[in-house]
């Protein structure tokens, strides 16, 4: 058989339960179980749908700051470059070409100086965004070294720092040994993340040595505080030489009829003049540039609005020269079209391990910020090449690219919240394998024998690599794809995968008892828990295929039966242990197996009956009773190990507990219904529970009123009809009234209702059992209208009532008389009469 269980999945949305509220609502406002039909749009999808906002707020993006200001920049850049060619085409055209002879040697040499110092700058300057882009490349700077450091100070100076710090910072992170895991933003250790992975077969821009002999001084890094220096002495010596020259405008003299040096003053006036102006502009745009750099901390300012933190510097140093590059050698508008979701995706695609670090640590910090979220994952998920380099990542397991895996792996956790986006990263080839590549647990292979299974261990941390921390990532990507129905398909299918996660499930006594033990540690089980329970509760051929595999697997119900007996202080892994085997339960052979595990029954009574009234530990003891329930139901077997527990007398009792008393209903009537012939005797006990049936039948409703019905219409069958006359004395019930009772439900259900599908077929069972037992309540429900409403039934009928378990809108365990044939029952005994 197979038969799905709905369950509840927790998603982003919050929703508040009316039933926290008031625990008197409990009982009536329960969530939707197995034993009835679902909505048609199942929960694991609503929950996992994105949500959508009527007022979404504008975010503005921080790095608009920086393109605004790359662009300003390259206005005064472009316009004293033009100001700078116009001067040196008028340079040798006008003056060397038509005055070279007749200039004075001052002006000549002037020209010449300016000239060749202009020259020097405007290559110079067309070199040095070249090399500040390659001295962003300095990631162990990040954190230690300011933009002004960057700017101004040598080499020396930093390294000098450098190595002042780094005994400190050592100290500091091997302290950090010990760390907890909070959520999905847990962090592996970043011991040697200040140590990326150098390319073996070609240089690193950064440390490639123009010069053998002078390399702290010659390094590429460096080559760009020499270009900048260089320009602003260019700059200022052209300054110094035109103003002089206009000052004094001692030009040579000119004589009488002299007809070649008749303009030569305005010509060389035009020159310094133009001169003067580009050297200007040029100063200006670099006092500028000081000023918002150096003064206002404008990157400093977008670091920390962009929430990027200590490292951050170096993706917005990158981000704005990658700005101004495009705006000073493209369009000035060229720079504005940028981003830093799109600066960080285009980086991720590089093959520069420094270039795809910065990438992928801007993506992260964008799809984990609550700012700038929503947009980020949107402009990711569109993005299929990006998504396929993030499932690429998840393989790489080089202590160096440590950083790099686990940012991919939290921003593909993050994707994975949005359905869209989780269907597909799904879809990328090989990415269920990558993502099982995160889940580190090995068995030692002792030998080839094939009588014996290999001891599992969970990879902990160690001093070079986060292990824990990528376990947590891959069981977060697990659980929030397995939301949707198709990937739990994919899931299931993928080698190896199942055990993986049934292995993080295992807690035994030591760690359950444990005061010390980690919440990693208990986070690690839960997320592993929820991620079977969302396989187990599948529906379709896809869920029955993952229950079977799922039980398979030896460890699934031990590891569960740890939790039962020893997790009481953690009511969560237990209650979601006790879902994942009422799931399992919907299929014949892992009913079996369940039952034949050795104490997880007796653990589930345990918790079923636990004594106390403790509110946290409610919601676990209902789960243990429906699961009890879902054991018992036509499984034989586990009926008479219920038998042999000697539970009955515990079960009538709980008929009048509140919390108890649907599902130890529902177990007493699934005993009644599977223990077979031979459990008779055993089972005549259950005759004192009738009064407080009858009770509930009369004055319950809904849910409980149902249970109640249809534990009747079985305890009656264990009497006699002298004893069943005794029992309705006991209860102060006439049986005209019982028979009022049901035909009021049959009037009040004129349809099947989907909260209590089956209390129009348990009512006739009661009804056919009262006429069967006395002739008199034959007439009783003539002169009640049985009749007419046994026909309106007959008009009504529907697939809902044929079945006594649900997965979703699925029916399954169908009832084995059909209620046409129940009617039909009920009709020719009114007709005997």
């Amino acid at each position: 058989m197979d038969r799905g269980s709905p369950t509840e999945i927790e998603g982003t949305t919050i929703h508040l339960n009316i039933a926290e509220l008031d625990p008197s609502l409990r009982q009536t406002r329960s969530g939707p179980t197995i034993f009835e039909p679902q909505n048609s749009i199942d929960n694991r999808d609503s929950s996992n749908a994105d949500s959508v906002s009527l007022t979404r707020t504008v975010v503005q993006a921080p790095e608009k700051k920086l393109t605004l200001f790359a662009l300003r920049l390259a206005v005064l850049e472009k316009a004293a470059t033009g100001l700078g060619t116009l001067g040196f085409i008028w340079a040798t055209v006008v003056l060397l070409g038509g005055f070279a002879i007749t200039l004075d040697k001052t002006d000549f040499w002037f020209i010449t100086i300016i000239l060749l110092i202009e020259g020097a700058r405007i290559f110079s300057r067309s070199h040095e965004l070249e090399w500040q882009h390659q001295a962003t490349w300095s990631i162990t700077d990040a954190g230690i070294n300011s933009f002004r450091a960057i700017q101004i100070s040598t080499h020396f100076i930093v390294k000098t720092v450098k190595a002042v710090f780094r005994p400190i910072r050592a100290a500091r992170i091997s302290g950090r040994h010990s760390r907890e895991i909070n959520g999905s933003m847990c962090q592996p250790s970043r011991r040697g993340w200040n140590q990326t992975k150098k390319p073996t077969r070609s240089w690193t821009t950064t440390d490639v040595p123009i010069f053998p002999h002078a390399k702290w001084v010659f390094l590429s890094r460096n080559v760009s505080k020499l270009l900048y220096w260089l320009q602003l002495a260019s700059a200022i010596t052209c300054v110094v030489l035109s103003s002089m020259k206009l000052t004094k405008r001692n030009y040579g003299e000119v004589a009488k009829g002299d007809t070649d040096k008749k303009n030569r003053e305005e010509a060389l006036t035009i020159f310094y003049c133009l001169a003067l102006a580009e050297a200007l502009l040029f100063l200006l745009e670099k006092a500028y540039w000081e000023w918002k750099v150096i003064y206002c901390k404008l990157l400093d300012e977008v670091n920390k609005e962009c929430e990027l933190g200590p490292s951050g510097m170096v993706s917005i140093r990158r981000f704005f020269y990658d700005a101004y590059s495009k705006s000073v050698y493209g369009t000035i508008f060229d720079g504005l079209r940028m981003d830093m979701v799109s600066f960080g995706m285009d980086l991720l695609a590089s093959n520069s391990p420094d270039e795809q670090l910065i990438g992928a640590r801007i993506l992260r910090q964008f799809a984990v910020s609550d700012r700038f979220s929503e947009d980020t994952l949107q402009k990711i998920g569109i993005t299929i090449s990006v998504m396929e380099r993030l499932v690429e990542m998840l393989n790489w397991k080089d202590p160096e690219e440590e950083e790099i895996r686990w940012s991919a792996a939290q921003i593909l956790s993050q994707l994975a919240g949005k359905k869209q986006n989780s269907l597909r990263v799904a879809g990328i080839t090989g990415a269920m394998e990558s993502i099982s590549s995160l889940l580190h647990v090995v068995r030692s292979h002792i030998g080839g024998a094939g009588d014996e299974i290999s001891e599992k261990k969970i990879i902990c941390d160690n001093e070079n690599y986060g292990f824990w921390t990528f376990n947590h990532l891959g069981l977060l990507i697990l659980k929030k794809l397995a939301r949707d129905h198709d990937n739990c398909g994919k899931i299931g299918n993928t080698r190896g995968l199942l055990p993986k996660i049934i292995d993080f499930t295992h807690a035994g006594e030591r760690m359950l008892k444990d005061e010390t033990v980690t919440p990693s540690q208990i986070l690690t089980v839960k997320r592993s828990l929820q991620v079977v329970k969302m396989l187990v509760s599948t529906t379709g051929t896809t869920g029955k295929q993952l229950r079977q595999e799922i039980s398979e697997v030896i460890f699934t119900v031990s590891n569960i039966r740890d939790i039962l007996r020893y997790g009481e202080k953690y009511p969560m892994l237990q209650k979601l242990g006790i879902e994942i085997l009422t799931s399992l339960a919907l299929e014949e052979n892992a009913t079996e197996r369940i039952g034949g595990t050795g104490g997880v029954l007796k653990e589930l009574f345990n918790i079923f009956f636990e004594q106390g009234n403790r509110e946290n530990r409610n919601h676990v003891r209902t789960a243990a009773g429906e699961a009890l329930a879902m054991l018992a139901s036509e499984s034989k077997n586990n009926c008479h190990r219920f038998l042999r527990m000697k539970v009955l007398e515990k079960l009538i009792a709980a008929l009048e507990v509140p919390l108890l008393r649907i599902n130890a209903a529902r177990i007493l009537r699934n005993l009644c219904t599977y223990s077979g012939e031979d459990c008779f005797e055993k089972l005549r006990g259950v005759n004192v529970a009738a009064p407080t049936v009858l009770k509930a039948i009369m004055r319950e409703e809904n849910k409980l009123q149902e249970v109640m019905v249809g534990l009747a219409a079985h305890i009656f069958k264990f009497m006699t009809s002298q004893e069943a006359s005794t029992m309705f004395e006991r209860a102060g019930i006439q049986e005209a009234d019982l028979a009022g009772a049901l035909i009021q439900i049959l009037r009040k259900h004129h349809y099947p209702a989907v909260k209590v599908p089956r209390i129009r077929r348990f009512s006739i069972e009661l009804a056919i059992w009262m006429m069967k037992d006395k002739e008199t309540n034959i007439q009783t429900f003539k002169d009640l209208g049985m009749e007419k409403e046994l026909e309106c039934i007959t008009e009504t009928t529907s697939e809902l009532e044929s079945f006594n378990i649900f997965s979703g809108t699925v029916g399954l365990s169908r009832h084995s008389t059909t209620i046409h044939s129940l009617v039909e029952t009920a009709m020719s005994l009114l007709a005997d009469k």
